[in-house]
């Protein structure tokens, strides 16, 4: 970036301790007008304890923040959004039962004498979202709209309240692969604009397909600025990560055994006539774009949605799981894809996560071994590296890769021989994505029978044995690992992609 830009916002050797944590030391960071720079880092690493000093949300215990060249005083998020910063984070914000207007002007609606001006509310926030070619009318109920849509929303909202510094969170988390070059064609709008963006994302392809700078942290440590043209993503997860990683997805493959899980012709509301098998050691990727059918399969499997014909069969055996206790009970594991939804109870300790779905192992007549409750939680704590400050501390505030394998260790808890994994690094920084290969690793190695759901294709392609595609709910192929790669080492992805977009192969 060029020297000569305006720098809308500095943090001078900012430092943050929480009673017995140093979650920063003296950190430096800064963003200038009409440009996008990427803060990344593993989980844990203080992204998210910068951003929230930024914001207003917590005080520093040390250092300076300057807005357009001024020095900064903070009592709150209001000053921050007063000296124009906002932020638009993975869990939207807004108020799902009323209108897209009514959010623009939550909590200081504007009044003509004593009523409220409502043409006043509805005429400036779709003059804002017109302006930003967000096509969304603005007497929509935000209920009504896409998880894509409340954010473009949340993003129009906070350039009506005059940002010109814009924090973006994992944004791209939960949209459609169209909602992402939506996204992506704001932000560069903005930018053009001059606004100063500042991206958070553990996607590298992200990384360098938006953003002008990076800078990256380590253990609440300033590591680096760089431009993103000046780098790779070696280089990347080597400074985030402090080690070289040189194949994120080079995992000993196990020595396959028997059929664990066969699938005969099975047909559901959204898919049809899917056959395929597990075998034990085995990791068995599904791969397809969004509304293929993926998950639908794995969840009719496992006993959370109905299927209409078809046989799912276990050691050669007919289960017929029709709610979720029937899966568990046939030894399949589910790790769905909104872990924060579905996956965890945010509100429990992680003992209480941990131990979620095996109660009736540790319990008689009722009532709970506590003894052993607590000694399976710190046995999973320890042997999956969950980290946390203690067994009772409440698992929705730990990152994103730490809640993860505290629901693997909840299956694993369970004595599971099945493990569906439902996209299981989103959300999740390089170094926990290590750490979740290696848990599978050691899954397989055990004659564990796994299925791997991922839309990121060499995630899918690099650890799977075998990999299925599907399309509109059909599957379009299965692909042995030994065809996965052409003779040059080169990963076959046109061929998995032409099936996922249900193009015959030659």
């Amino acid at each position: 970036m060029g020297s000569n830009l305006k720098e809308l916002a500095r943090m001078e050797n900012i430092s943050m301790e929480f009673p017995g944590v140093k979650a920063l030391d003296g950190v430096s960071f800064n963003v200038l007008e009409g440009e996008i720079h990427a803060l990344v880092g593993e989980n844990g690493a203080g992204k998210s304890t910068l951003i929230k000093i930024l914001m207003g949300v917590y005080t520093p215990s040390s250092g300076t923040l300057y807005i357009n060249g001024n020095k900064a005083n903070y009592h709150g998020p209001a000053d921050a959004i007063a000296q124009g910063l906002g932020a638009v984070y993975q869990d939207i914000t807004l108020a799902a039962h009323l209108t897209v207007g009514e959010n623009f002007f939550l909590g200081h609606l504007p009044t003509k004498g004593c009523m409220v001006d409502w043409n006043r509310i509805f005429k400036d926030s779709q003059a804002t979202l017109d302006d930003l070619k967000i096509n969304i009318d603005s007497h929509t109920l935000v209920r009504d709209l896409t998880i894509g849509q409340q954010e473009m929303v949340s993003i129009a909202k906070i350039i009506y309240q005059k940002a010109n510094v814009i924090v973006f969170d994992e944004p791209t988390a939960l949209l459609t692969n169209e909602e992402v070059e939506i996204l992506f064609n704001l932000i560069n709008d903005l930018k053009s604009r001059g606004f100063g963006i500042i991206y958070i994302s553990h996607r590298m392809e992200e990384i360098f397909q938006l953003c002008d700078r990076v800078t990256i942290l380590k253990n609440g440590v300033y590591v680096d600025t760089l431009n993103v043209s000046d780098t790779d993503e070696k280089e990347l997860v080597r400074l985030m990560v402090g080690r070289s990683v040189q194949d994120m997805y080079g995992i000993q493959h196990a020595q396959l055994g028997d059929v664990k899980l066969e699938v005969r012709n099975l047909t559901g509301a959204r898919f049809k006539d899917i056959s395929f098998e597990v075998h034990r050691g085995e990791i068995f990727g599904m791969f397809g774009l969004i509304g293929a059918g993926r998950t639908e399969v794995c969840r009719a499997i496992f006993g959370a949605d109905k299927y209409e014909s078809g046989e799912v069969l276990i050691d050669g055996k007919p289960v017929h799981n029709k709610k979720p206790i029937d899966g568990i009970n046939s030894s399949i594991a589910f790790l769905t894809e909104d872990r924060r939804k579905e996956g965890l109870c945010g509100q429990l300790s992680v003992e209480r996560n941990v131990n979620l779905a095996s109660y009736p192992l540790i319990s008689r007549k009722g009532v709970i071994n506590l003894r052993q409750e607590a000694e399976r939680a710190h046995k999973y704590v320890k042997s999956l590296a969950v980290k946390t400050p203690g067994i009772e501390y409440s698992v929705k505030n730990l990152s994103g890769g730490n809640q993860q394998k505290v629901v693997i260790g909840r299956w694993m808890c369970c004595n599971s021989d099945i493990f569906i994994f439902d996209e299981p690094t989103v959300g999740v920084d390089v170094g926990a994505k290590v750490e979740i290969y290696k848990l599978i690793e050691d899954l397989i190695a055990q004659g564990k029978a796994v299925i791997l759901i991922s839309s990121y294709l060499p995630e899918v392609m690099g650890l799977s044995d075998r990999l299925m595609v599907m399309y509109e709910g059909k599957q379009t192929g299965i692909i042995e690992r030994k065809d996965f790669s052409n003779a040059d080492g080169k990963l076959r992805e046109d061929v998995v992609l032409g099936l996922a977009a249900g193009i015959k192969q030659e």
